[in-house]
């Protein structure tokens, strides 16, 4: 078959087919597990005598392309849920006899393996039809990891042997290059290196610490946020970190979201629970007055901190932790607004991606999921005006099915940062459900009561996901506006320190942020740290710079800028960070 009409999942499923025979050559007593393909190649699961070393993966590559050469063909086998149990049971394949099983109770009554030369697995394949179809396809065996059977801690670590695939040389190439690109990016490492937060597990796993950078760069955003905020009608409130367990009743959260939620705890003989979620306190102070048709859209906006539950095996740097901080806002609107409020808040949210540097995406709306609350009919008129917003937008967007939250559908937007990876920040969602909870309700131009609709919304989601992104997108390097120190004043020796501090007072006095490294250290090497730091510019002062009243500019990435005058470095500085 010619490759360029063969589906690449289709390629990966077939190779990670040849990894199980390749493995179970070399250990004829391996136990299989599963084999799936993935975004970038595909995985198998194996029960094996030995641990796996790293030293293994070139042999078992030179196994597969040797398998690859015979020109196998894959036969598909169907065979009854008994005797494929009885087969497997005899062969001593326990995890597939167990996975038989699952098929059994579920009803089926026949199951497919596929045969390879001398290699039989259980799997729906599809295959290609030949190794003679895999010879020209560029796979690599990437890594080793650990994976528990059927993902629960439960049971058995099974080795979980990873590789990559792609249709030719190039894509592999590209993806490696891409891949090196990104472990520079690393916001872990990053963050440390440069200052910008810490996590250390005396406070707990995926609860970070904000060093004095980090702080001004979570600062930076926020206020700038905030500004366009109270731009747009905003009004900014503040809730606490826990409530009373009655609200997460009424919010149906303890129904719905249970397992994210920290335990409970008792003050004053009442239950209380720390907050998953900002939206029970906003709509309790909508609550606190009676409203007027006039006095819709009331727009609530909060930086709010949450907690939620993650298992220790997903957490990841400052992209997924268990404290955080949102953006958050809820729009309290009539119905005949909705439209307009959900079109204003999809701009709005382009708006300030596009000025942290972000100009691709990538929009989903995501449908009723399969847990939810509230009437169908209620769930179609939100997922409408979700979608008549897009449209009237002219916003390419993709349908994502059953990924809305419990109480509504939702409009998801993901950046792309500077190597094309997605990355989820906005979400916009229609929420007819907490409204009717809560009871809340507004006088209509009739004297009569009426009930609201709530759009839940935040632009970049978490600051902490965000900043994490932001860190990679721009590798550290962050724009003017947005580096916690943007220059930095390097005296040549220590006479020329008092220099340094008057430049340094100068800028300051422009709200400048800058620091000075004065330590007795050659200039190269306070280049040199300054470079590994990312700071934006780097003005270096001796006697010639004194004599003249000004500073040699440097520029990270540039190099040398000649002399520059005070006056017009600070306007250089200040007219960067629009």
């Amino acid at each position: 078959m010619e490759k360029e009409k063969l589906d690449i999942e289709t390629i990966r499923h077939s190779l990670s087919h040849i990894l199980a025979a390749a493995v179970t050559e070399m250990f004829p007593d391996a136990k299989l597990g599963v084999g799936p393909a993935i975004e970038t190649g595909f995985y198998y699961d194996f029960d094996l005598p030995r641990t796996l070393i790293p030293e293994d993966l070139p042999l078992l590559e030179e196994k597969m392309r040797k398998l690859i050469a015979k020109n196998l063909r894959f036969e598909k086998q169907e065979l009854p849920v008994k005797e494929a149990e009885e087969k497997l049971k005899k062969s001593d394949e326990i995890y597939k006899a167990e996975l038989v099983e699952d098929l059994k109770k579920a009803g089926e009554q026949k199951v497919i393996l596929y045969k390879c030369g001398d290699f039989v697995d259980l799997c729906q394949g599809p295959h290609v039809e030949s190794t003679a179809d895999l010879k020209d396809v560029a796979f690599k065996l990437d890594r080793i990891a650990g994976a528990y059977w059927k993902g629960d801690e439960k049971n058995k670590m099974l080795q979980r042997i990873y590789g990559l695939a792609f249709k030719d040389k190039a894509e592999l190439d590209k993806y490696l290059k891409n891949r090196e690109e990104a472990e520079m990016r690393d916001h872990r490492k990053l963050g440390e290196a440069l200052g910008l937060f810490t996590i250390d597990e005396m406070v707990g796993a995926g609860l970070p610490l904000w060093l004095p950078k980090g702080a001004i760069l979570r600062d930076l955003i926020r206020n700038y946020i905030k500004e366009e905020l109270l731009n747009a009608g905003y009004q900014m409130v503040e809730t606490p970190h826990i409530a009373r367990s009655e609200v997460w009743k009424v919010s149906g959260h303890l129904e719905f979201y249970k397992e994210n939620m920290y335990s409970s705890f008792k003050a004053d003989e009442q239950e209380f629970l720390v907050k998953p979620m900002n939206c029970p306190f906003h709509l309790t102070i909508y609550k606190n007055k009676v409203r007027s048709y006039r006095d819709l859209p009331i727009r609530y906006a909060e930086f709010g901190t949450v907690y939620r539950y993650e298992k220790s095996g997903v957490l990841h740097g400052l992209l997924r932790v268990r404290g955080f901080t949102q953006d958050d806002a809820h729009i309290f609107c009539r119905a005949d607004q909705a439209g307009e409020e959900i079109k204003k808040t999809v701009s709005f949210a382009i708006k300030v991606l596009r000025h942290f540097g972000f100009n691709n995406f990538d929009i989903y709306l995501s449908t009723k999921p399969e847990k939810a609350v509230g009437d169908e009919d209620k769930w179609e008129l939100a997922t409408k005006s979700l979608e008549k917003a897009l449209k009237d937008e002219n916003l390419k967007y993709e349908i994502d099915p059953g990924e809305g939250v419990f109480y509504g559908p939702k409009i998801d937007i993901k950046v792309k940062d500077i190597l094309g990876r997605p990355w989820q920040c906005t979400t916009v969602q229609v929420d007819f459900n907490l409204p009717e909870r809560f009871d809340l309700e507004y006088v209509n131009e009739k004297g009569e009561k009426e009930r609201p609709i709530m759009i839940h919304r935040a632009l970049v989601g978490s600051l902490e996901r965000f900043i994490g992104v932001l860190i990679e997108h721009y590798g550290g390097a962050f724009p003017v506006w947005l580096a916690p120190v943007q220059a930095i004043v390097l005296p040549i020796s220590e006479g020329h320190n008092a220099y340094a501090e008057k430049i340094a007072d100068d800028l300051r006095a422009k709200n400048i942020r800058v620091e000075i490294d004065n330590r007795n250290e050659s200039i190269s090497r306070k280049i040199r740290d300054a470079e590994l730091q990312k700071i934006p510019y780097m003005l270096v002062v001796g006697d010639k710079e004194k004599e003249s009243q000004k500073v040699s500019l440097r520029k990270y990435g540039e190099g040398d800028k000649g002399q520059i005058e005070i006056a017009e470095l600070i306007k250089k500085i200040n007219d960067r960070a629009c």
